[in-house]
């Protein structure tokens, strides 16, 4: 029988080589949560200098911490939690993560077989926990004496590879370890290893099948279109090289916040942002039938872009991703094509397509430009909540992130962002759109760089403990408290008699106090322009700050009703006379 001390000597050995080889597979981040069973892995990542560990206590904000950092950095991030319902709290981060095509590695530790299913305590079955969201899962056996420290290598460097391809995701590892988990006394340094280095991974690139290619250019070439581009962790030499294929074909460029296709030094003379005033009637645009219609990246956030989508289903739709998700819910794609869209774009500049007959574009160009002058009257407007936004982005400084929660955020985002040549970041949890853990996800985001997160009110309140993992960071969390789920006041259940209890749910958190008692600095700014004031000076400041802005939900209601209506007037006007 294997003595104790050999025992906890053999666990941490087996952790220390998994960790190595993960270290020279390139793994740079681990979020980990403490808890005993995981003690193994936990020490060898935290003796392991090259890995960065991130400890938070709260697993279900931890998972989306990892979210964050993964998204902004581009590149696999590692989460650690012990046995039992510890792990099941990653399940929301682990959602998101395999729809939006984020790449984690979940290590999570367990019990041994031998007491999996026989009551022991805090003894789940984890093997199937995350079910299909995952893209691989692995469960060796528990460490023994004769391990071989070459598979742990190799393992490591297929875990960060099947973190990426065939398609980006999540990817778990459950590990049993039997007690004593750690050997007692002092604790050896990790012992050299002869084994040879783990094989390399990278990340693979999708080509296109170049006839689909060449097929739908022909199929769009010289006739009226419109490319529109949804989120999407898109390279950064896309926004030139879509903005280059537009220009050769002369058709409107309609491109979401989260496309980060907004903001750039990039060509954005085809580029319309207002779509979600000019394509709401009375406008005349909302009745344009282009012949065929590009979409690149995820189906839109707002309704009216998806409607006036779901209304042209009779155009040539093509659909354009980089990877094998197929993103057509409104089936009416007539070709997908899978691959680099780099190569797409290169290979249709490349031939080149023809533009589109003259006065095609021009209506959508004037549309934007009315929506624009009207949007610069409304922003003088002190009491206007579509004001807030690019009140916001003026401050911000070139190449700085902004996370934008969902919800009403979002589409204040996309209705009233603008664009610029500066360039700035954004991010969203668009795979699930939930809001549960989105001021984590902004927190792992602010690991990365500077971050400021647009939320609102339920959003915040649904992950306030999230602002223990705020200190050190420079993070900036912009609230619109509109008093509970201003969203649902768009909706028909706004006229029943249980609205405010079972959909709007008002709540009566101090959110500034809230803050204090987390060591998070906060301000609840009475103007817009006290707002403007207090986010230069906690940009300036640096680390982490909560700014509440409060609103008027039922006035905001009413003056966004009146924007959109006479924003979809002016969109269809004449032209004025001189």
């Amino acid at each position: 029988m294997r003595q104790p001390e050999e025992q906890g000597l053999l666990n941490l050995r087996y952790a220390q080589a998994l960790v190595d080889g993960l270290r020279a597979a390139g793994l740079r981040d681990l979020v980990l949560s403490p808890g005993s069973r995981s003690s193994p892995l936990a020490l060898a990542f935290l003796r392991q200098p090259a890995i960065a560990s991130h400890v938070l206590v709260d697993e279900r904000s931890a998972a989306f911490v990892a979210l964050g950092i993964a998204r902004a950095g581009r590149r696999p991030v590692a989460l650690l939690a012990t046995s039992g319902s510890a792990v099941a709290n990653w399940l929301p981060a682990v959602i998101e993560a395999d729809l939006a095509a984020v790449p984690l590695l979940l290590l999570s530790a367990d019990r041994p077989p031998e007491l999996v299913g026989w009551g022991a305590n805090q003894t789940i079955d984890q093997q199937r926990l995350f079910g299909a969201h995952v893209r691989a899962s692995h469960a060796p056996a528990p460490p023994a004496p004769d391990f071989a420290v070459g598979y742990l290598r190799s393992l490591a460097s297929r875990l960060l590879s099947e973190c990426w391809s065939p398609l980006p995701g999540p990817v778990h590892l459950n590990l049993a370890f039997r007690e004593p988990l750690l050997p007692a006394g002092a604790l050896p340094a990790a012992a050299a290893s002869d084994a040879p280095p783990p094989p390399r991974v990278g990340r693979p690139r999708l080509l296109p099948d170049r006839q689909l290619v060449a097929d739908s250019g022909a199929a769009i070439s010289g006739r009226r279109g419109v490319i529109v581009c949804g989120g999407d962790d898109w390279p950064p030499e896309f926004a030139a090289a879509v903005s280059a294929l537009a220009r050769q074909l002369d058709c409107p460029l309609l491109a979401e916040p989260l496309s980060n296709l907004r903001f750039g030094g990039h060509d954005r003379s085809r580029l319309c942002v207002r779509y979600d005033a000019f394509l709401r009637p009375p406008s005349p645009l909302a009745a344009a039938r282009p012949e065929w219609l590009l979409r690149c990246g995820g189906f839109p956030v707002t309704r009216t872009l998806q409607d006036w989508l779901r209304a042209n289903s009779g155009a040539l739709q093509i659909v354009l991703g980089a990877d094998s998700r197929w993103r057509d819910p409104l089936h009416c794609a007539a070709a997908v094509i899978q691959g680099d869209p780099l190569a797409v774009c290169d290979e249709w500049l490349a031939t080149p397509l023809r533009p589109a007959a003259p006065g095609w574009r021009a209506m959508f160009a004037q549309a934007e430009r009315r929506v624009a002058a009207l949007a610069a009257d409304w922003r003088s407007r002190e009491d206007f909540e579509g004001a807030l936004i690019p009140a916001l982005l003026d401050a911000l400084p070139a190449s700085h992130s902004l996370f934008c929660g969902n919800s009403l955020p979002i589409r204040d985002l996309d209705a009233f962002s603008g664009s610029g040549d500066r360039p700035l970041r954004f991010f969203g949890n668009r795979g699930a759109s939930g809001i549960d853990g989105n001021l984590s996800t902004a927190i792992g985001i602010a690991s990365e760089g500077p971050c400021v997160a647009l939320l609102g009110d339920l959003t915040l309140q649904h992950d306030l403990t999230a602002l223990a993992a705020a200190g050190g960071r420079d993070i900036v969390v912009v609230v619109i408290n509109n008093g509970g789920g201003g969203i649902f006041e768009y909706l028909p259940v706004a006229k029943l008699p249980e609205f405010e209890r079972g959909w709007l749910t008002p709540q009566t958190v101090d959110l500034v106090a809230a803050a204090a008692a987390f060591g998070v600095a906060g301000e609840r700014c009475a103007s817009l322009g006290g707002f403007t004031s207090a986010l230069r000076r906690a940009l300036q400041r640096g680390g982490p700050t909560l700014l509440e802005v409060p609103v008027d939900r039922r006035r905001s209601v009413a003056q966004h009703r009146a924007f959109w209506q006479q924003a979809a007037a002016v969109a269809g006007s004449p032209p004025a006379t001189t």
